[in-house]
């Protein structure tokens, strides 16, 4: 069967068959001198998908993050690397231009009629109704880091990387920020891609995690827990166990977690 669009003839899927990956690399390879930091990554993540990827440091997450958002030019490989056309990134640093002002920054680089009030519309879905008019500076770090939130799903991505957004953030300013994360995922929907090193963070948000370990992916798991998740969840423990023994980490159990209180025993590698 096919189906007919403005004279194009486009065959149709089968109706069981899954939509075609958002983000697809085959054999992804990227070296530094000598060095291969990358070594052969398969990697598909589906259209939606929340994954998260974890790594000890200098394992080569960001490298792989910055190799899917095609800032890296030094990629090499036999295969494929396969993008959507709209990705949105979102860093550690909130990367606000100062002489703009928060709205200003938010719909950088959106064009159109309504730019400016799909603008505001997306500072009001983080939680920052009324501050278009700010500056960046008289902002907190965590307001900071709902502007660039905003600045990322402005555009609607398909694809949404995040290199270790919340790592600046204090504790609880963190917690704060991952409910805000999942829900805008929610009602958004875009594939995300988010890098930490916090393993916690991992299970709690994502329901895909990765492990890169010597330039490959060592473990794939899928994180089968209801949302919101409970960090007092005896699964929430297992995945969280499975996960740093995978990266080479022997801690004892976490203690009951307390969303009002520091994070002040969770491991990161």
């Amino acid at each position: 069967m096919a189906t007919h669009t403005g004279g194009l003839t486009r065959a149709a899927r089968p109706p069981h068959e899954p939509p075609p990956p958002a983000v697809s690399t085959r054999r992804l390879v990227r070296r530094f001198a000598d060095r291969a930091v990358l070594k052969d990554v398969d990697l598909d993540l589906a259209p939606g998908e929340f994954t998260a990827l974890l790594g000890r440091s200098g394992s080569g997450k960001s490298t792989l993050l910055r190799a899917v958002a095609r800032l890296d030019h030094g990629v090499e490989g036999s295969g494929e690397l396969v993008v959507p056309d709209r990705v949105s990134l979102s860093f550690q640093d909130s990367r606000l231009l100062p002489w703009l002002r928060v709205l200003d920054n938010v719909v950088l680089g959106l064009t159109g009629s309504g730019a400016r009030e799909r603008g505001l519309t997306a500072l009001e879905e983080v939680g920052l109704a009324g501050r278009d008019r700010s500056w960046p500076h008289e902002l907190s770090g965590g307001e900071q880091q709902r502007a660039a939130l905003a600045r990322a799903l402005v555009h609607d991505p398909e694809l949404l990387l995040a290199d270790e957004p919340f790592g600046a953030l204090d504790a609880l300013t963190r917690i704060r920020m991952h409910g805000l994360l999942r829900e805008l995922y929610e009602r958004h929907r875009p594939a995300v891609l988010l890098v930490t090193h916090d393993v916690d963070e991992a299970v709690e948000l994502a329901d895909r995690v990765l492990v890169l370990e010597d330039g490959r992916i060592s473990l794939d798991i899928t994180v089968d827990l209801p949302t919101p998740r409970s960090r007092r969840d005896p699964r929430f423990q297992e995945y969280r166990d499975t996960l740093l023994t995978a990266l080479g980490v022997t801690t004892p159990a976490a203690p009951p977690y307390d969303s009002q209180e520091e994070k002040s025993h969770v491991p990161h590698v």
